[in-house]
């Protein structure tokens, strides 16, 4: 009877460790759903900090980089896997990795394709 008692905390312990992966799968929409209403610069304000100030060429704005950036459409989240801070979304059009600030998730790389062994290959990244 004792082990009947102790088997449901295990369960309530380990459902309470899961990761919240809701939050970047809505920051990851949220992204696409800007760029597809051609709203560039409230994009730009959902990249980190870093990814903002790379994007762009010199004498390019954030807002213009990101229309030319050949992003995927991006479409139904597919996937969604978090470790800490970091977090990987994949949409149906795109793959987007994100990082957990204070005030929420934010875009650090959007566009990105797998490269057989190697890392990622995103079109917008720090």
């Amino acid at each position: 009877m004792r082990n009947l008692l102790i088997w449901p905390a295990l369960v309530l312990v380990a459902v309470g460790c899961a990761p919240d992966t809701t939050a970047p799968a809505r920051a990851a929409e949220r992204f696409h759903a800007a760029l597809s209403a051609h709203h560039e610069d409230a994009a730009c304000a959902m990249l980190t900090r870093k990814t903002a100030e790379k994007l762009p060429d010199p004498g390019q704005t954030c807002a213009e980089a990101l229309r030319e950036a050949k992003l995927g459409p991006g479409g139904a989240v597919t996937s969604v896997s978090v470790w800490g801070d970091a977090a990987q979304v994949r949409l149906a059009g795109d793959t987007l990795f994100l990082h957990r600030f204070t005030d929420g998730w934010r875009v650090k790389a959007a566009g990105c394709e797998p490269v057989r062994d190697l890392p990622y290959d995103c079109e917008v990244e720090d």
